[in-house]
């Protein structure tokens, strides 16, 4: 933080938060000062986000006060707060579809000539200049259906950066990013701080908190449990103040697959997209995808299940050709998908749990004469994955709006698997998942692996890609660079080939 400012920008006194009821803030009392990244953390369900939608104006507190240098303000809504200097970047994107990039920044706040008619120009120069910041190469034209969920991502810090703002809320704004994404979000964040900007930062990468953040507190059920400078707390302790336990080992030991090949891609070509890309998959394998945004890992799983035509190559599935033209028959071909998108392809939050965790499934449980559901059976398994899973929710019946980001993540784990599927692929498994939550996830997959499924594992994280898979596909401008295992399955070995570096060096 810089030196002499420890001025109170903005104060939570006594904040109180319920849903119906049941209590979910519990007298939160916090001083943020000016000029100062403040990193939250907390396991999910904790309060983190429903805190930062209550400074942004989305909810209003049930009771407590919010002074803002040193005056009280009511934040009713999203537009007052950016009028009073706040700018929130959601964990969920906020983003209309068949609009262009341009317009989704300026949605609301568009850029006028003197006429009163809208300066498309303007808008599109301005939004060329912060997305150039973001060191990003995206058309301001571009349609946000045709983005990945990592350009999204960026688009979203774009909207918060677009208008000034003396207090900026970062909610998850890496779970999408690679390495070199986030080391470039990061210089941004650090530049904003030193040029007078408050930095919020929530993260469940402890790892990023610790080395980007002047100070930490922990939110724990609800409640402020821990404050404190972050250069003084371990990443360790950071863990273990979230959770309030000890902590076993983050990944579990990797179980080895058999010889037996479940899944080939030869020489599978999406013009423009993926050329060539040629790979096998064991039973009881984990394979990671590993490569910077725009690599095409996610676009190899679109592939697989039909949503990318490709016009060469072909799939064998256990011995057998095969070509999808869309999901449900991947799908009946035993093969499941995690969307690294959950609210936009995962779940459906207007749906409860029971109906999002059965929701590719559903004609398992109808009687094959009646066609009827049977509601009993239906809900004793979901029931059961409910436990299994430690899915945070007040029913089966609760709609998934109310629940946090990472029990929505594993419900749409929970959908993914109920179809039983021989090869499940998992696209960002983790994220917005807390710490205690990803080691449920990573020992679930394990068990899954262990029981004869197979894995096909696309991660931005490095350390899971590292710490889950067995081998390890690394893609780079839609081709494959390499294909690591052993020891070569490292950090830098994969960041070698990801950005090319070693051939760079060679040419």
């Amino acid at each position: 933080m810089i030196d002499g400012k420890n001025e109170i920008i903005l104060r939570m006194e006594k904040i109180n938060k319920d849903f119906g009821g049941v209590p979910v803030l519990k007298d939160i009392t916090l001083d943020i000062k000016r000029q100062e990244i403040l990193g939250i953390i907390g396991e999910n369900g904790a309060g983190k986000s429903t805190l930062m939608k209550i400074l942004s104006g989305i909810y209003q507190p049930s009771s407590g006060q919010i002074f803002l240098n040193e005056k009280p303000v009511k934040i009713e809504s999203p537009v007052r707060a950016r009028q009073l200097g706040i700018s929130l970047v959601p964990q969920e994107f906020n983003l209309i579809r068949d609009l262009p990039v341009y317009a989704n920044i300026f949605l609301g706040v568009e850029i006028r000539k003197k006429s009163g008619i809208l300066d498309k120009a303007a808008m599109k120069e301005r939004t060329r200049e912060l997305l150039a910041k973001l060191s990003v190469d995206i058309d301001p034209e571009a349609y946000i259906e045709k983005l990945s969920a990592a350009e999204k991502q960026m688009i979203e810090i774009c909207k918060a950066l677009a208008f000034h703002a003396d207090i900026l809320i970062l909610d998850e704004p890496t779970t999408m990013l690679t390495t070199f994404e986030i080391d470039i979000l990061f210089k941004l964040v650090e530049a904003l701080r030193d040029q007078g900007m408050t930095i919020i930062y929530i993260s469940h990468k402890l790892k990023e908190v610790k080395s980007l953040c002047d100070r930490t507190i922990v939110l724990r059920d609800g409640v402020l449990v821990f404050e404190a400078p972050t250069q003084s707390v371990s990443v360790l302790e950071m863990a273990q103040r979230m959770v309030g336990r000890e902590l076993e080992s983050v990944f579990p030991p990797k179980t080895m697959p058999l010889k037996e090949v479940v899944f080939e891609a030869k020489n599978v070509t999406v013009p423009g997209v993926l050329e060539n890309i040629t790979f096998s998959l064991h039973k009881g394998e984990i394979l990671g995808l590993a490569g910077l945004v725009g690599a095409g890992r996610t676009e190899v799983a679109e592939t697989i299940l039909g949503l990318r035509k490709m016009t060469k190559g072909h799939f064998i599935v256990n011995g057998t050709e095969m070509k999808f033209n869309e999901p449900a028959e991947a799908v009946a071909a035993g093969i499941s998908y995690l969307s690294e998108d959950r609210q936009g392809s995962g779940i459906i939050t207007s749906f409860s749990v029971l109906k999002n965790a059965t929701l590719v499934s559903i004609s398992s449980y109808c009687s094959p004469f009646l066609r009827v559901i049977d509601k009993e059976s239906e809900r004793k398994k979901v029931k059961e994955y409910v436990q299994s899973f430690r899915i945070k929710t007040e029913s089966l019946d609760t709609l998934l709006e109310n629940l946090s980001g990472g029990n929505q993540q594993k419900v749409s784990l929970v959908k993914s698997i109920d179809t039983k599927p021989g090869i499940l692929i998992v696209d960002e498994p983790t994220r917005g998942v807390d710490v205690a939550a990803k080691h449920e996830i990573y020992h679930f997959i394990n068990e899954l692996v262990k029981s004869g499924i197979s894995c096909l594992f696309i991660s931005s994280e490095l350390e899971e890609i590292i710490g889950m898979c067995n081998r390890v596909v690394v893609m780079r401008e839609g081709r494959i660079a390499a294909i690591l295992e052993g020891s070569a399955i490292n950090e830098e070995e994969i960041m070698i080939h990801a950005t090319g570096v070693r051939e760079e060096v060679a040419s």
